[in-house]
C-alpha cells in the first residue's frame, strides 16, 4: 500500500471555505519543483462549551520516508470569542526524544516541519515514523456554543525534498509579468559573511541584515546562498512574512576543491564532498541535482584554485556534464572588467553549444557594507541579475532564469534597463530564444536601452565582438537601436552589452540563439 494514501478521508463541505482562510496564512517560500498538492491526512472533529480551558490530541500516523510534515488548521465560531491554539507533538514521550515538537498558540493556521527548516513556533528535525499528534488548546469557548475543525495533514517524501504544499507555496508577492530585480549570491553568519557588532568587534552577521539592506536597495529578490548549509532556513522563513515585497529564496553554494555552485531553491542538504568515495566528482552532485528539480549555477568560474582562494575556480576532474548546469556567474561582485570575471568562461561554454544563461551575483559577505570592490565579492545589489518573470514568486523567478530573458546591470543602479527581440517571418523571441533560419535569412533585432547616458552599444556574436549597429553611442534617457544579422545556416549566438561613458561594463545582455 502506498505510505503516502490518504490515512483518514472523512470530509464535510461545509468546512471547505474555512480551509481557504488558511491558505492566507501562509509564509510565501514555493518550492522549485513545484507544489505538492495532495493532503494525506483529514482530522475534523468539534469542541463544546464543557471543553473549555481543555487540551485535545488530534493523533496522526507518520509513514516511513516523509521529508516534511505540513498542517493546516481552522475553524468556526471566532465571532463568538472561540479560540484554539495549536502545537505538535511527535511519536516520543513529550519532554523526551522526539516528542514535544512546538506550540504556535493562536497566531498560525499553517505551520511545517522538516529536518532542514520549520515555521517559527516549531524546531526543525528528524521526522521518525509512528503515532504523531496535533496538539490542540482551547483557553476559551462559551458554555453555549458548539465549534467545528479540521486539520489537513501534508506528507513531503524523501524522494522530492524541494517540494512544498500549496499551503506553505502562498501567493506571489507581485502579480503580473514584469522585470524582477535581484542578487542570486550573499552570505550570513550561518556561513562565512561578518559585519561589525555594536561595539565594532567583528561578529557573524545576522542574516536580518541581509533582508534588511537589499529591501533599502529596492531589490525584489534575494538568494541567500550559505556554504553547504541549509541552517539559515528556518530563518528565511521567519522573516519573510516581514519583508513582504522582497522575495527571500533559499539556497546553497556548494563549496568543493574542485570548484563552487550556488542551487536555488532547496530545502535540503547537498552532499558536498566531492572526491570522496561517497561523492566521486561533481558529475555525480549534477545527476542528484537534476533528480530533484533545482538549478545550478556555477559560481566565479575563472578564479584561483590554489592558497589565495582554496577550490574557488571551475576545475572538475573530470570534466562536468554542463547539460545538467543551467547558469553561470559571468560576473561576482565588481569583477566586471577583470581577469577574473566569468563572462570569457560562459561564452567558450555557449559556444560548445551550452544554453546557460549568464547571471551576476555580489557574493556579499558583509550587509553593512558601502563599498564597491573591484575584484570579488561586493555590496548588495552589485551586481544586479534582472529577471523577466510572469510574477514574483520563487517558482517564476526560477523559471526566468532558465528561461534566459535576462540581463545584468553590473553596477546595481536600480534603473539601467537592457532588452533584445529578435524576429524573423512569424517569428520572435526575447533573450533566451532561438530563431530557426535557413541560409541567406535576415533576422531583425530591436535593442532598448535605458539610463546609461553617453553610453556604448557592443554586439557580439560567437564570443567576437562585431559591429552590427552603425551608430552605437546611447544619447538619450531611452534608445531603440534596430539592427540586422544574416544567417550563413549554422548555428550561431548573438548578444548586447552596453558600456557606460567611461568605458565601464554597464549591462550584460543574455544571447538570443539561431539555429538552421
Amino acid at each position: 500500500m502506498n505510505p503516502f494514501a490518504v490515512l483518514s478521508a472523512r470530509r464535510f463541505g461545509s468546512l471547505v471555505a474555512l480551509l481557504l482562510l488558511a491558505l492566507a496564512c501562509a509564509v510565501p517560500m514555493a518550492s522549485a519543483a513545484g507544489a505538492a498538492e495532495a493532503v494525506h491526512v483529514t482530522i475534523e472533529g468539534t469542541i463544546e462549551g464543557r471543553d473549555n480551558r481543555s487540551y485535545r490530541e488530534l493523533p496522526f500516523r507518520v509513514p516511513d520516508g516523509v521529508a516534511r510534515i505540513t498542517v493546516e488548521f481552522d475553524y468556526d465560531g471566532r465571532e463568538h470569542k472561540t479560540t484554539i491554539d495549536l502545537g505538535l507533538i511527535g511519536p516520543g514521550e513529550f519532554l523526551g526524544r522526539d516528542g514535544f515538537r512546538g506550540w504556535s498558540g493562536g497566531n498560525k493556521r499553517v505551520f511545517t516541519v522538516s529536518a532542514a527548516d520549520a515555521t517559527p513556533s516549531y524546531p526543525a528535525g528528524a521526522l521518525p515514523a509512528g503515532e504523531w499528534k496535533v496538539l490542540l488548546g482551547i483557553p476559551n469557548i462559551r458554555a453555549d456554543q458548539r465549534a467545528r475543525y479540521v486539520a489537513r495533514i501534508h506528507f513531503g517524501s524523501t524522494d522530492r525534498p524541494d517540494a512544498l504544499p500549496a499551503a506553505i507555496a502562498a501567493k506571489p508577492l507581485r502579480s503580473g509579468p514584469g522585470w524582477y530585480r535581484g542578487d542570486l549570491h550573499m552570505h550570513s553568519g550561518h556561513s562565512d559573511g561578518s559585519c561589525a557588532s555594536q561595539g565594532g568587534s567583528k561578529v557573524p552577521c545576522p542574516l536580518f541584515l541581509t533582508a534588511q539592506t537589499a529591501s533599502r536597495q529596492a531589490l525584489d529578490f534575494v538568494a541567500v546562498t550559505e556554504h553547504n548549509t541549509v541552517s539559515h532556513l528556518s530563518a528565511l522563513r521567519e522573516l519573510q512574512p516581514y519583508f513582504d515585497r522582497l522575495l527571500l529564496m533559499p539556497g546553497i553554494e556548494i563549496t568543493t576543491f574542485q570548484g563552487h555552485a550556488n542551487v536555488f531553491g532547496t530545502y535540503a542538504p547537498v552532499d558536498f564532498r566531492v572526491g570522496s568515495a561517497a561523492v566521486p566528482d561533481w558529475d555525480t552532485v549534477l545527476r542528484a541535482l537534476e533528480k530533484r528539480g533545482v538549478p545550478v549555477s556555477i559560481n566565479h568560474p575563472i578564479r584561483p584554485s590554489d592558497e589565495r582562494c582554496m577550490g574557488c575556480g571551475w576545475t572538475p576532474m573530470p570534466a562536468a556534464d554542463l547539460s545538467r548546469v543551467s547558469m553561470v556567474e559571468a560576473v561576482n561582485g565588481g569583477d566586471a572588467d577583470t581577469p577574473g570575471s566569468g563572462i570569457a568562461f560562459w561564452q567558450r561554454e555557449l559556444n560548445a553549444g551550452h544554453r546557460l544563461t549568464g547571471i551576476g551575483g555580489s557574493d556579499n559577505h558583509d550587509a553593512s557594507t558601502e563599498a564597491e570592490e573591484t575584484f570579488g565579492a561586493s555590496r548588495i545589489g552589485r551586481p544586479t541579475t534582472v529577471v523577466h518573470a510572469r510574477e514574483l514568486s520563487m517558482p517564476a523567478i526560477l523559471e526566468g532564469l532558465r528561461a534566459g530573458n535576462v540581463f545584468v546591470d553590473v553596477r546595481g543602479s536600480q534603473d539601467r534597463a537592457l532588452e533584445l527581440s529578435a524576429r524573423h517571418g512569424r517569428q520572435q523571441v526575447a533573450m533566451g530564444g532561438e530563431l530557426r533560419l535557413r541560409p541567406g535569412d535576415e533576422a531583425m533585432l530591436t535593442l532598448t536601452v535605458r539610463n546609461v547616458p553617453g553610453g556604448r552599444v557592443e554586439t557580439t556574436v560567437d564570443g567576437v565582438v562585431v559591429p552590427l549597429i552603425g551608430q552605437p553611442t546611447v544619447g538619450a534617457p531611452e534608445q531603440r537601436f534596430d539592427f540586422a544579422w544574416r544567417s550563413d545556416g549554422a548555428r550561431h549566438w548573438l548578444r548586447v552589452d552596453v558600456r557606460d561613458a567611461q568605458g565601464r561594463l554597464a549591462l550584460m545582455g543574455n544571447p538570443v540563439y539561431f539555429s538552421p
